[in-house]
C-alpha cells in the first residue's frame, strides 16, 4: 500500500482462505488505487494493454464493457501522455482542475469534519497514513487501498468481514464517487483517464449492488 499502513489489528477478522471473487476486487481496487495515485508507468500500461477480458457470468455487463475500452485506450496511449495528463488533472501549482477528496464533496471544502470522522474510523481499524504521504486519507485512491487492505488482510494478518467492508464503502466511498467520476470523465483534459472514470464507477456499482444482495441473503 502506498497512502495507507497498518497499526494495530481491532474489530472482527477472517481466516480462512481468500476467494477467486475477493482476489479479484482486492485487484480491481489496487488497480484503481494506483491509477488514482499516480499516473501508470510504462510496465503497468503495456500490462493493462495486453490484458484479458475479465470473467462475467451476465450478457451486457457495463463492468466488462469499460474494462474493454479503458484497455483499448491503454493499448492506444503512450507513457509519457498518460503522465502529462494526469498532471494536467490532478497536479498544479495552485488548484488542480480535479480533487478527488471527500472532505471536498461531502463538505464543500478540504480537510473537514468527513475527514476527521475517517481519521477515527481508521484508527478503530488499525490503520493509518504512511508518514510523508502526499495525499490524505480521504483521497478517491487511497480509500480504494484501504478497501484493498480491508478484503485481503494488511500484510498476511486477517481480513475484514463483508459487514465491515460494505459499512466502509457505503460511509466513505458510496456519497460521492459518482460526482467525483464524473468530474473526471468530463474533465477537458480527460482522454486516458475518462475510461478510467468510466472502469471505477462501473466497479463500484457493482459493489454497491453486491453489498445490497448481501442484505437480502442476510436477511
Amino acid at each position: 500500500m502506498n497512502s495507507i499502513e497498518q497499526a494495530t489489528i481491532a474489530l472482527h477478522t477472517l481466516t480462512y482462505p481468500l476467494s477467486t471473487e475477493d482476489q479479484a476486487r482486492a485487484d480491481l481496487y489496487a488497480l484503481v488505487a494506483t491509477l488514482l495515485l499516480r499516473p501508470p508507468d510504462a510496465t503497468l500500461l503495456s500490462a493493462l494493454a495486453s490484458a484479458d477480458s475479465l470473467p462475467s457470468m451476465q450478457e451486457d455487463n457495463p463492468l466488462d464493457f469499460a474494462w474493454e475500452e479503458f484497455i483499448l485506450a491503454a493499448r492506444l496511449m503512450e507513457t509519457d501522455a498518460v503522465r502529462e495528463e494526469f498532471d494536467a488533472l490532478f497536479i498544479s501549482p495552485g488548484m488542480p482542475l480535479i480533487n478527488p477528496y471527500g472532505s471536498l464533496y461531502l463538505a464543500g471544502f478540504m480537510m473537514e469534519k468527513p475527514l476527521a470522522a475517517l481519521r477515527a474510523e481508521l484508527a478503530v481499524l488499525g490503520l493509518g497514513r504512511v508518514p510523508g504521504a502526499g495525499e490524505s486519507e480521504d483521497h478517491l485512491g487511497a480509500l480504494c487501498e484501504v478497501m484493498h487492505v480491508l478484503i485481503t488482510g494488511p500484510q498476511g494478518a486477517a481480513r475484514r468481514t463483508v459487514q465491515e467492508q460494505k459499512g466502509f464503502f457505503i460511509r466513505h466511498i458510496a456519497p460521492w464517487y459518482g460526482r467525483c467520476l464524473n468530474d473526471i470523465r468530463t474533465a477537458q483534459s480527460a482522454n486516458f483517464y475518462r475510461h478510467v472514470a468510466d472502469f471505477a464507477e462501473a466497479f463500484f456499482d457493482v459493489e454497491v449492488l453486491a453489498f445490497e444482495m448481501e442484505d437480502v441473503v442476510d436477511g
